[in-house]
């Protein structure tokens, strides 16, 4: 079981940036994806980012990929996700998960779970 609590949403202003961090419980030797999504309110959960135990990035868009950058702390068992440019559309709670294996963007492809994080952008 591997336990993941994510920091760092909150509120920022339109332009503004933030860092999302996620630390999971346990530390594996085996192959391995942590990843971002995000969930708006009436929206489907939808994929921001992943990064993989080789350290390959993928993102759920070009706009994602230009304003946004994951990044690993091996030492801390901690991914984070930073967040420039920030939009009012960005708002949502963002979402860490955990899977064995390659990145995937399908969230049923994820088997943990932390609570999420709130980001609102105000206009």
């Amino acid at each position: 079981q591997v336990q993941l609590v994510e920091s760092g949403g909150g509120l920022v202003q339109a332009g503004g940036s933030l860092r999302l961090s996620c630390a999971a419980s346990e530390r594996t030797f085996s192959a391995y994806t942590m990843a971002w999504f995000r969930q708006a309110p009436g929206k489907e959960r939808e994929f921001v980012a992943a990064l993989d135990w080789k350290g390959i990035g993928t993102y759920g868009g070009d706009s994602m990929k230009a304003r946004f950058a994951i990044s690993r702390d091996n030492a801390k068992n901690t991914v984070y996700l930073q967040l420039n440019s920030l939009k009012p559309e960005d708002t949502a709670v963002y979402y860490c998960a955990w899977r064995y294996g390659g990145g995937r963007s399908d969230r049923s492809a994820y088997n943990y779970w932390g609570q999420g994080t709130q980001v609102t952008v105000s206009s």
